[in-house]
């Protein structure tokens, strides 16, 4: 009976037709494949067989009897007349706990050497929708990241979507770090897409650390092709909303969005679409809130996924049309500014560029004070610091710019820190509560000096 109940449930798995295709042509990424009039669909999977086995690829268009794919792998050993065959379902992966501490890549296959993965109890599928709007559970409290200028300035909320803009070079991939080996949750799925093939292994070993024990890495590398990197942040999200919907709370961190569009734009101009703003097709901008609203809180009574999405800006451009179409989707922002990494403060946030959509009610009314005091420094400062560099300001000359000029260093001195020293916002607050007080001579803070 046993063994019955197993045939059937085979046969139940099995499509009730299984179609197929030939390879008509392949034209540098794209592989046209003929006679799979309508059974093809946009997004349909396909396995075609290569020299060296068979290749797993995607339909990416449609045009009448004609399929074109694009395939996960280097489609070299491809010839005309290849089979093609359809796959019966969607891509889908079968996240577990078995999962923390490993690296897959886009299609959540193990790429870290440690052996097979163990696949979880139930299927999801990789390009899921986001929960409905109306059902969603609200952003929660505040988490404390350990990073002193984004809990003083752009503090990050349970739920929350945050964006990390800087151009390259600039210390996106330390802050990751910074985020996963202190942010208070229970897992980190972290996507690296796009990423430098050698700085994959440094920024687990040398960056990550110990955080690797609870989280899952996706990496596909810059020289992956296009259609591997867009599926590495689709897997990305797909592993966060499993554990999230487990209950837990979990921080997402994906580097980056930016190479997130280029393969998509890529996807796009090799299925023929045309380009748009700056080279980029009109696919990329219906994407881009595609993927981001699948990070934030989860039905009520689920857990939530907390994320940081970094965005490389093209040229330190902070306008450039993905960086602008990624401010307004999530739910802050933070800038990473040259200017200020090459005067030596790390983490080289830009308190005065960044925003956390989540004030003032992510902070107490007296941390709220604070901060806007704070911040009005740090502006009086940046308003003369030319002229103050240069010694043309004369101290007595305007009362505020004095008073900035006083407090502004210190203020500077507080949000640097060591990435291997996690900082605590409650001493934060503390020290610079102290600041002011020192400065007014009293141990309050005074509104009107505030």
């Amino acid at each position: 009976m046993r063994r019955l109940q197993v045939i059937a449930q085979a046969l139940r798995e099995v499509a009730p037709d299984r179609r197929y295709g030939r390879v008509t042509a392949v034209r540098g990424a794209l592989v046209e494949v003929g006679g799979l009039r309508g059974a093809a669909r946009i997004g349909a999977r396909l396995t075609i067989d290569g020299d060296h086995g068979a290749i797993e690829a995607e339909v990416t268009g449609l045009d009448g009897e004609i399929a074109h794919c694009l395939t996960f792998a280097d489609p070299q050993g491809i010839a005309a007349g290849a089979r093609a065959d359809l796959a019966a379902a969607a891509l889908t992966i079968k996240p577990g706990r078995a999962w923390l501490g490993r690296t897959l890549d886009g299609l959540g296959r193990p790429i870290d050497g440690k052996g097979p993965l163990e696949a979880g109890a139930t299927a999801r599928l990789v390009r899921a929708a986001p929960p409905p709007a109306a059902e969603r559970a609200r952003v929660g409290a505040k988490l404390d990241t350990g990073i002193a200028a984004i809990d003083l300035f752009a503090p990050l909320c349970e739920g929350q979507r945050l964006g990390l803009f800087s151009g390259s070079g600039v210390g996106k991939s330390t802050l990751l770090a910074m985020f996963a080996r202190w942010t208070a949750c229970d897992v980190v799925v972290i996507g690296l897409v796009g990423e430098r093939g050698r700085e994959v292994k440094e920024f687990i070993e040398d960056d990550l650390g110990d955080a690797l024990a609870h989280s899952v890495i996706v990496a596909a590398t810059s020289d992956a092709p296009a259609l591997m990197r867009r599926q590495a942040a689709w897997t990305t999200l797909a592993v966060a909303e499993h554990f999230r919907d487990q209950g837990l709370r979990v921080l997402c961190l994906l580097d980056s969005v930016t190479r997130f569009a280029m393969a998509q734009r890529e996807i796009g101009l090799a299925s023929g679409e045309p380009p748009a703003t700056k080279g980029y097709t009109p696919t990329v901008f219906a994407e881009l809130p595609r993927l981001l609203e699948r990070a934030g809180p989860g039905l009520a009574g689920a857990g939530t996924i907390t994320a940081v999405f970094t965005v490389l800006v093209d040229g330190d451009d902070h306008d450039e049309p993905v960086a602008d179409a990624v401010r307004g989707i999530l739910d802050g922002h933070v800038v990473i500014s040259r200017r200020i990494a090459e005067r030596g403060r790390y983490p080289a946030i830009d308190v005065l560029r960044s925003l956390s959509r989540t004030l003032p009610e992510a902070h107490t009314p007296e941390q709220e004070t604070l901060r806007l005091a704070a911040r009005r420094e740090l502006a009086a400062y940046a308003e003369m610091e030319e002229l103050i560099r240069l010694g043309a300001y004369k101290s007595g000359a305007n009362p505020v710019v004095d008073r900035a000029i006083r407090l502004a260093p210190a203020i500077e001195q507080l949000i640097t820190q060591h990435k291997r020293h996690a900082a605590r916002p409650d001493a934060l607050f503390a020290a610079l509560r102290g600041l002011f007080a020192a400065e007014d001579g009293t141990r309050e803070v005074h509104d009107h000096t505030l």
